[in-house]
């Protein structure tokens, strides 16, 4: 009754399923991976966040450059802005508006350090200067976030040159420096809170999005291993409905008793008187 999977049609069916299993075990791994590493990233910068505020040459020096295990801890700084030297950074998006980060030299007596004062929109045109409410002036202590040099790997954005004077795509202190008479720290600082505080400035920079940890990646990989369940649940269905449609087309082949045909009484005519 079951030799029907050992035909061309079956073999074939049955190198398919046994591919799949593999595969989808293989992508529900993936996505547990996945999912490992959301969580793993939001729990450190949930912590860093919550972090509290230390010098920032206690986590980044002039020249150097921030880890990723220090990306987003509060650092204080204390300097003197350069605006003479001030950049904004183009095609920042805040509230779904488009616009342009404010970056400010901050020298100190380390050393200077790039803030990123915040959100201003965008001018007229692309090309067009926006608007940026003076740095101020005198000695000032800034708080702020630590972040790593962007890179176009690490924020998916394309550097190009031929901009207008004073504008970037990155805030990449390599970059940067080479433009500068003065050393740079190797991070920039995501500015949350300043003394003395000013009246108008730029928009400050939300807190950033931890995610769901990854939440929608575990769900996957579960559904992914579902999906071997059903493979092979699929596979032995199909090969019962086979067998049971092949044992009722030889059920009706022998007659509707389902017995075979060399089992069947034979029906004996009697002669008639005419033939008698």
């Amino acid at each position: 009754m079951y030799r029907f999977l050992l035909t061309p049609r079956w073999l074939g069916f049955h190198v398919l399923v046994l591919a799949l299993i593999p595969a989808f075990v293989f992508l529900g791994r993936w996505q547990l991976g996945r999912f490992e590493e959301k969580s793993a990233a939001r729990t450190l910068i949930t912590a860093n966040l919550n972090s509290a505020p230390v010098p920032l040459p206690t986590l980044d020096k002039v020249g150097g450059s921030v880890p990723n295990a220090v990306k987003f801890r509060p650092v204080t700084v204390q300097g003197s802005y350069d605006p003479a030297h001030e950049l904004v950074v183009r095609r920042r998006t805040q509230n779904s508006v488009v616009g342009f980060y404010v970056i400010t030299p901050l020298t100190t007596s380390g050393g200077t350090v790039l803030v990123n004062r915040g959100w201003v929109p965008a001018g007229a045109t692309a090309d067009s200067p926006p608007q940026v409410p003076p740095a101020p002036t005198g000695e000032v202590t800034v708080t702020g976030r630590l972040r790593p040099a962007e890179t176009e790997d690490t924020t998916g954005i394309r550097n190009r040159s031929g901009l207008p004077p004073g504008q970037i795509l990155l805030i990449n202190t390599t970059d940067i420096g080479k433009t500068l008479s003065y050393p740079l720290y190797g991070g920039f600082v995501e500015l949350t809170a300043q003394q003395p505080q000013t009246g108008a400035a730029p928009d400050p920079v939300p807190t950033p999005d931890t995610g769901d940890g990854g939440g929608l990646n575990l769900a996957y990989a579960v559904q992914w291993w579902l999906f071997i369940g059903v493979a092979v649940g699929g596979w032995f269905l199909l090969i019962r409905r086979e067998a049971q449609d092949l044992q009722t087309a030889a059920a009706r082949t022998s007659g509707t008793s389902g017995e075979p045909v060399s089992t069947q009484k034979a029906v004996i005519r009697q002669p008639t008187e005419a033939e008698g």
